[in-house]
This record gives C-alpha cells, sequence and structure tokens, in this order.
C-alpha cells in the first residue's frame, strides 16, 4: 500500500526547530512527509535538515523544478497538508488566497484537510485582524488548532505557544483517520470533562477514585480534529494537555462544577467524562490527622457533592444544548444505565462495565450509548479514540 502522503510546511517562526520532531514522528510511523518551509522558515532550520530527515529535496519557490509543476502537483498528491508553525503572516496569506511561494500555493492547490498549528505572540494572536482570519480558514473547513499557554521568546508568557509535537502528531492522525470528511464539529463549542476529583480529609490525604482521565482527553483531541473549540476542565489527570484544546485545571467536585458551569455557558455540547466524587468529608482538618496509640480513629462524616450532571441537564445554558454523561457499571449495566438516564436528564448516557479488561487507566474500552430517545448504541471492546469518535457522531447528529 501507497504511503499516506503528507506536506508539512513550515512558516518563519522559532518554534520551527519543533517542526523536525513533529517530521519524524510522522515518517517514523509510516506517513511519506514532504517539507515546504517558506524562505524565512530557513533563518530557524536549514533546507539540509529538512532534506535528510524527509529523504526529499526541499525549495521554497515555484521556479525549482519547473517541468515537475510543483506549486500545482505537491497539493494535488496530497491526503494532508500541515503547517507548523503558522505565524500570522502565513495564516493571513491563507485566508486571502495569496500565493507568492511554494507553500502557499500548494495550499490553494490542495483538496484534502489542512490542519494550521499557529505559532506567535499573545498581541499578534488576540490581534482582531489575525482572529478574522481564522474564522475565515476554519469556516472553509481548515482546522486550525488553539495555541498553548506558556513561555514565548525572550521573557514574555502567555498564549501563542506551539503545542508539542506529539499532540500535532495525535491531530494530524485523527484528521488522516478521517480522510475528506469535513469537520462537522466546526464552529461548535464543546465542554469535556476528565479525571477524578479528590476530596481532601487533611493537607496528605483525600478520598479519589482510579479514574486517568484518558477517556476524556479522547474525547476532547477527537472534537478538537473534528473542527471544535474544546475546553477540558480536567481533575488531576497528569495527562499532557492536547493540542487545540484548553484546559482548565481542577480538584476538587466543587472546583469542578463551578469550572463546567462557566464554560458551559456558550457551550453547544458539554461531555462530563469526570469521575465524581458523591460525597466529601464534612470538615477538613488543617493538620495531618495523627495515628493515637490505643485509640480507634475519629469516624469520618461525609456530605454529599453537588449532581453536576443533572444540575446542567435540568437548566441548560443555551437552547439545544446536548448533554453526555457517563456511567460505570459492574452489574445490570443496561438497567441501571437506563435508570440513571432518566434520573439525570441528559441526552446520552455512555454506560460501561467495570471488572477485567475494563478497568480505569487501560487504554481500550467498551460501551454502550444510550439515547434519551430509547436508542442503543454499542461500542465493542477497541482503543478509546474509537469511543470518542461515536460519541461525537452522536452529538454531532442531534446538534444537525
Amino acid at each position: 500500500m501507497d504511503k499516506p502522503k503528507v506536506v508539512l510546511g513550515v512558516s518563519g517562526g522559532i518554534a520551527a526547530y519543533k517542526a523536525c520532531e513533529l517530521l519524524r514522528r510522522l515518517t517514523e510511523s509510516g506517513h511519506d512527509v514532504r517539507v515546504v518551509p517558506t524562505e524565512s522558515a530557513l533563518h530557524f532550520v536549514g533546507a539540509a535538515t529538512w532534506s535528510a530527515l524527509s529523504g526529499h529535496p526541499v525549495s521554497t519557490e515555484v521556479w525549482s523544478d519547473v517541468h515537475e509543476v510543483p506549486h500545482v502537483r505537491i497539493g494535488q498528491e496530497a491526503d494532508l497538508v500541515v503547517v507548523a508553525p503558522a505565524t500570522a503572516d502565513m495564516l493571513a496569506k491563507a485566508a486571502h488566497g495569496l500565493a507568492d511561494d511554494l507553500l502557499t500555493n500548494t495550499l490553494l492547490t490542495a483538496r484534502c484537510p489542512v490542519v494550521l498549528a499557529p505559532a506567535m505572540h499573545t498581541e499578534m494572536w488576540e490581534h482582531p485582524a489575525t482572529r478574522e482570519n481564522v474564522a475565515t480558514l476554519r469556516r472553509r473547513g481548515a482546522v486550525v488548532i488553539e495555541p498553548a499557554v506558556g513561555r514565548l521568546t525572550g521573557v514574555d508568557t502567555g498564549k501563542g505557544r506551539l503545542p508539542e509535537p506529539d499532540e500535532i502528531f495525535e491531530m494530524c492522525r485523527r484528521v488522516l483517520a478521517r480522510g475528506a470528511v469535513a469537520p462537522d464539529l466546526a464552529g461548535r463549542h464543546v465542554v469535556v470533562s476528565a479525571g477524578g476529583t479528590r476530596e481532601p480529609l487533611d493537607p496528605v490525604r483525600f478520598l479519589g477514585n482510579r479514574s486517568s482521565g484518558k477517556q476524556g482527553y479522547a474525547l476532547a483531541r477527537t472534537a478538537a480534529a473534528r473542527g471544535a473549540r474544546v475546553t477540558l476542565i480536567a481533575a488531576n489527570a497528569g495527562l499532557p494537555d492536547p493540542a487545540g484544546v484548553d484546559v482548565v485545571p481542577v480538584e476538587t467536585a466543587v472546583q469542578l462544577r463551578e469550572a463546567v458551569l462557566k464554560a458551559a455557558a456558550d457551550a453547544d455540547a458539554v461531555v462530563m467524562a469526570a469521575a465524581v466524587a458523591d460525597f466529601r468529608p464534612a470538615t477538613y482538618a488543617a493538620g495531618k490527622i495523627k495515628k493515637k496509640d490505643g485509640e480507634d480513629p475519629e469516624p469520618i462524616t461525609l456530605v454529599r457533592n453537588p449532581d453536576i450532571l443533572a444540575e446542567i441537564s435540568a437548566e441548560r445554558a443555551r437552547p439545544g444544548q446536548v448533554v453526555v454523561g457517563f456511567a460505570a457499571e459492574t452489574d445490570d449495566v443496561l438497567a441501571n444505565g437506563r435508570t440513571k438516564l432518566r434520573r439525570k436528564g441528559c441526552d446520552l448516557l455512555v454506560v460501561n462495565e467495570v471488572g477485567e479488561r475494563k478497568t480505569f487507566g487501560s487504554e481500550e474500552n467498551e460501551a454502550v450509548v444510550l439515547g434519551a430517545d430509547g436508542s442503543e448504541t454499542p461500542v465493542p471492546y477497541g482503543p478509546k479514540e474509537a469511543l470518542a469518535e461515536t460519541v461525537w457522531d452522536l452529538v454531532a447528529r442531534r446538534l444537525g
């Protein structure tokens, strides 16, 4: 079988060096990658590096090998075009259809999925011109990844950092897997909760659960690859931030509720994949609870945590908002799931059985997605991203 053909565009920003790692991930995973840098990108990483790592010649202009018509052929033959980093200048050229070098010509001739990974200073990313260019590109079907927050050049810190190469690779892999299918969540804002809440007993102890957050992160990555603006409320997950996703870290159920309600105010869909503690200690010990010889410990009184899923289902922040819940069951899975679906009032409930091969922290999952309309969608045992795709298929259908 022919290797998938990927064009890696590199524009002139300091983050160009990170594209070398992205190129390595793409080539080692079986993709045929051709690097098309801009002239300014070569000030950061030279043509010899790109050629050696990709196994293809490198050019920035349309006048090299004219008989092969590279300004047309490269885009026509590509299965995916990814530009990382994409500077403010590159976004502007792509949005307005300018074609003054080989990369911008490639973007105009490509009929395959396009992924753009911006990297620039915060002021440039937030400028109205850039925001309008990004909106235009997304409206046309391009996947424009939200930049990460972190250290920029010099002493500056803020939003505008290129996401990590591993996460951009995961985005590209998911977009490639969908082929020519349009990003059906483009223009949508979705909220995903992930991980497990922790309820502190004292400064060193807490009540928690075994949720790893992997399913929630798979949901966030998949939604971003399908074009959505994603807010991920992450409870003690300890996983790398997905590319293009705004991550809000929380610890307790109360904090998670506050973050979800805030993010859901303008969301088209809310997916509650986090394992939220049902109870929390009534009191918090300011100092470590000591063990006393010959004495039993004081009983711990618990109080109920808010039922976030039921609350956001009953009081939708906007008309047509789709709410999805998760339920882990050990017996009578479907019966208990149906009961919980009615009690919570959500549109969809993902029910999975906890047991052998189905434990927290696994890379795989198996579930049945129950709908308030009486539907049942089984998802066989497999990677968690397969379940994520099914969930978003069902959400997209309800969003119309």
